[in-house]
């Protein structure tokens, strides 16, 4: 949700990359569902881990900033960028999984997940330069 919200607010103004602990190869539906709502499309997305983005060969190094959202991804981005002159900020945004009982409570939970990570974008990187429809 927050590189398709990035993406989404900020365009090209930026690069940005989305990267867990893990890689969960799908994306959630409810993610999904409710960035949609938004105009951002996350269909096509795939997450990847820390570890394929340096098989790959993306340099760590050539980013300014990590913004983690998990305390497991916390670690695992001070960790892989102790070596690296690079901002890691930790935003503890609400995780949805497994909240609510039954679709509309699920997608309550995912939207309120998804404002919270719009709000911390907009709190640190300034008002969209795109429109967030």
């Amino acid at each position: 949700m927050a590189e398709g919200l990035m993406k989404k607010f900020y365009g090209m103004d930026v690069y940005v990359q989305s990267v867990g602990v893990k890689n969960d190869l799908e994306i959630d539906g409810f993610s999904i569902a409710v960035c949609q709502e938004m105009g951002v499309e996350l269909s096509r997305h795939r997450s990847r881990s820390f570890d394929e983005m340096e098989e790959w060969g993306d340099d760590l190094g050539s980013f300014d900033l990590v913004i983690s959202l998990s305390p497991a991804s916390q670690r695992r981005a001070l960790e892989l960028t102790r070596y690296f002159h690079l901002e890691v900020e930790y935003w503890p945004i609400l995780d949805p999984t497994g909240l609510g009982e039954g679709r509309e409570a699920k997608l309550t939970q995912f939207r309120a997940a998804r404002d919270q990570i719009a709000e911390r974008l907009t709190d640190r990187f300034g008002p969209p330069t795109r429109s967030p429809e």
